[in-house]
């Protein structure tokens, strides 16, 4: 049973490990200490656009045996429109996840430094971070081993490990279920918005709509198969959900403005409820920053290659090209200084902006029936997609004015 359970597990674990990174954590670490459980259903409303987002763009890599960008460039014939989407998708993706791989690579570090303590290497006036850079290159050896069922038990493992992990770090706390129940009615609390679209953006991220059509006609060949994905994708997101949703309510004890990142968190709750929690979260951390150091630069290559019409071999050197740069450029911004707080919620917000672009073009694709045949969208995936693509909209627009200060 337990085997025929694993044979079926897919990309979704991945897509799991991708979103819960080193932001997911902060932002419900602030979300917690900040607002307490007022916005656990912001969380619970992320997870189900994800799930429907997640499922088109698995059914999409399964039936076209194609990733997202491979389709879109075929797709788009006129030669103006075609250049100006695939420069804003590399653009969104590529220069995104540099951005957010250096926000991966120092949150890992982050949990590794909660129990070791800071590690530099002083080379003149640069300081070297050699735990940020040991996280660096455990994500390099990963990836240049090339071998896609090896990464997908690894971060199964990860995943596995993020969940007990924070899981034991709201048990601890021992939560009032009826507060969390209270958290998951819709509220807006003062100064809440840009927060809230952190939750979302951080959690329906773009470069995971790419990635899992890549990685799902990898596993899979046959439209037979799509209830297999479809289970897969539910399962793990929403395990991933829940690992979220735990780190919000850990956050919820300590209502304290100096805790700027789970690191904090950890150290804070040490003389609270001693080392266990301060492990639990640490150990966390690292799993998720290490799982999403692996995930960031693997679609970035996927969706560079797709879009130029190169190779999405895991071994070819173009591919390999791609995600090296941005490990490498997640290594060098991640030790330049940065307060890893702010690169991140920066990376966050870009996402929930851009967000509405990804969704649009999806569901373009969606109602092919040159792509999809009889397994496009059905009116009513058209209604909860048009809906998501509108809460995308309104999310976006609303998170540009507050930036600017014009609400």
């Amino acid at each position: 049973m337990i085997k025929s359970l694993f044979k079926h597990i897919g990309p979704g674990p991945l897509i799991a490990a991708a979103f819960i990174g080193p932001g997911t954590v902060t932002l419900c670490v602030l979300a917690g200490v900040k607002f307490g459980y007022a916005l656990l259903w912001a969380m619970l409303l992320s997870v189900v656009i994800t799930i429907c987002l997640q499922e088109m763009s698995a059914r999409l890599g399964i039936v076209s045996q194609k990733g997202l960008s491979q389709v879109l460039r075929a797709g788009l014939k006129q030669p103006v429109i075609k250049t100006l989407v695939l420069i804003l998708i590399l653009s969104a993706i590529v220069i995104g996840n540099a951005a957010y791989e250096a926000g991966n690579i120092s949150g890992g570090a982050l949990g590794l430094e909660t129990i070791f303590g800071n590690s530099f290497l002083n080379i003149g006036t640069f300081k070297l971070n050699l735990l940020t850079l040991c996280v660096g290159l455990l994500a390099f050896l990963l990836l240049y081993l090339g071998n896609y069922k090896i990464l997908e038990r690894l971060l199964i493992v990860l995943v596995i490990l993020m969940s007990l992990a924070f899981l034991l770090s709201a048990i601890i706390i021992q939560p009032s279920l009826s507060k969390i129940i209270n958290g998951f009615l819709p509220a807006f609390p003062k100064d809440s918005s840009l927060i809230i679209i952190g939750l979302i953006g951080t959690t329906v991220v773009p470069y995971n709509i790419f990635l899992h059509a890549s990685l799902a006609k990898t596993k899979w060949q046959k439209s037979s198969e799509l209830i297999h994905a479809k289970k897969d994708t539910i399962i793990a997101v929403t395990l991933g959900g829940l690992i979220s949703i735990c780190i919000m309510i850990s956050a919820t004890v300590l209502p304290n403005a100096d805790i700027k990142n789970a690191a904090d968190l950890a150290i804070a709750l040490k003389p609270l409820f001693g080392d266990y929690a301060k492990y639990c979260i640490a150990v966390g951390l690292f799993a998720a920053g290490l799982t999403s150091a692996i995930t960031a630069p693997l679609a970035a290559s996927y969706v560079t290659c797709g879009c130029l019409g190169w190779s999405t071999n895991l071994k070819s050197t173009r591919f390999r090209l791609v995600w090296m740069s941005i490990i490498g450029l997640g290594i060098i911004i991640s030790s330049l200084g940065f307060k890893p707080i702010e690169v991140i919620k920066f990376a966050q917000i870009a996402n929930g902006i851009l967000l509405p672009v990804i969704v649009g073009l999806l569901l373009w694709i969606m109602n092919k029936s040159s792509v999809l045949g009889a397994y496009k969208n059905s009116v009513l995936q058209n209604i909860i997609g048009g809906l998501i693509l509108i809460i995308t909209i309104v999310l976006g627009t609303k998170a540009i004015l507050q930036v600017f200060q014009l609400i």
